[in-house]
């Protein structure tokens, strides 16, 4: 990685853009140079990164004629439908964090760890998955390479970082029994089993947003996915349990030695110590933590995974920038 790239960050002053910038020094990624965009109502603020004092600029329908290689989008998905097209016209890479994307044929959806070949098909955008997509299958990959998933049913506990700024506050606010602005329903004290709109069949799009990525970055358009998602009362840090079914037996150590060696995972599974995954452990990490491994003696070849993951870093932040260093290397 000997030359200087031109890198935009857009949505610089979100919680996901933030936490881009953190990791982005923490790799001191210094071989590029960089400009920080965000909305009308940010723009002129300062912004310490890479030892450097930033003025936040506006972002505007020319803020991409400065010739950028390559741009991160953290935005929403309004902000990404409009400009990420621009940037690529531009003759910049885009990868962008919102999910109007992400199930684009021409567009691939990566997590490094599992389907890395896919940042290279790109035609100008490469979609980020959703944060409790990414960390399950991170997880699932190895899993599926040895055994050959046959079906999975995902249940989340969702932080409410997952929600953005609004969704801290409302955990926070509800301490102190001030009613909740972004949620339906008080979070502190409470589990919401709504993440997103609900849909005709009452599913919401938050599980359909796992059902139908996990089947597009395992290439498995037909796999029997469910889901259920649940907001829980948790400050950072998604965890999740995934029930799998496989086409073939396993030996349960053998799994956990599969999941141990692979990459961007931490094993923690030590039920006598009390040993298993937890949002303060994976807090600031960018692994994806897997425990209470064993087998589901319901179905022939069933497996159960306690799965935790930071939502900002890996579900969202550390991924776009492992993106990023795949591509500039």
């Amino acid at each position: 990685m000997q030359n200087r790239y031109k890198v935009a960050i857009v949505g610089s002053t979100g919680l996901v853009g933030r936490t881009v910038l953190k990791v982005l020094e923490e790799k001191n990624f210094s071989n590029c140079t960089y400009t920080l965009f965000s909305s009308k109502k940010s723009a002129g603020t300062k912004l310490k990164f890479l030892g450097q004092n930033y003025i936040i600029q506006e972002l505007t329908e020319d803020s991409f004629n400065l010739n950028f290689d390559y741009a991160i989008f953290c935005a929403g998905g309004t902000v990404s439908e409009k400009f990420a097209p621009i940037a690529v016209s531009k003759g910049c890479t885009v990868i962008d964090n919102s999910s109007i994307f992400r199930m684009n044929p021409d567009v691939p959806l990566v997590v490094p760890e599992v389907n890395p070949e896919k940042i290279f098909e790109n035609k100008g955008i490469i979609a980020n998955p959703n944060c409790s997509t990414i960390q399950a299958v991170v997880a699932l990959k190895p899993l599926d390479d040895r055994y050959k998933i046959k079906r999975i049913n995902y249940a989340t506990y969702q932080a409410v970082s997952g929600a953005g700024k609004a969704g801290i506050e409302d955990l926070e606010n509800g301490i102190t029994n001030i009613p909740p602005k972004k949620f339906p329903h008080p979070i502190y004290n409470n589990c919401l089993p709504h993440i997103d709109v609900f849909m005709s069949d009452g599913y919401t799009k938050e599980e359909y947003k796992m059902i139908d990525e996990t089947r597009k970055i395992l290439n498995k358009p037909y796999l029997p996915v469910t889901a259920t998602c649940v907001r829980v009362p948790v400050k950072n840090c998604h965890s999740e349990c995934i029930n799998v079914e496989f086409k073939t037996n396993f030996d349960i150590y053998d799994v956990k030695m599969l999941l141990q060696n692979s990459s961007g995972i931490s094993l923690v599974d030590d039920i006598e110590k009390n040993y298993y995954p937890l949002a303060s452990l994976a807090d600031g990490s960018d692994d994806v933590f897997v425990g209470r491994v064993r087998r589901d003696f319901s179905v022939p070849f069933g497996i159960n995974l306690w799965v935790v993951a930071d939502n900002l870093r890996k579900g969202a932040a550390s991924n776009a920038v492992q993106i990023l260093e795949k591509l500039i290397s």
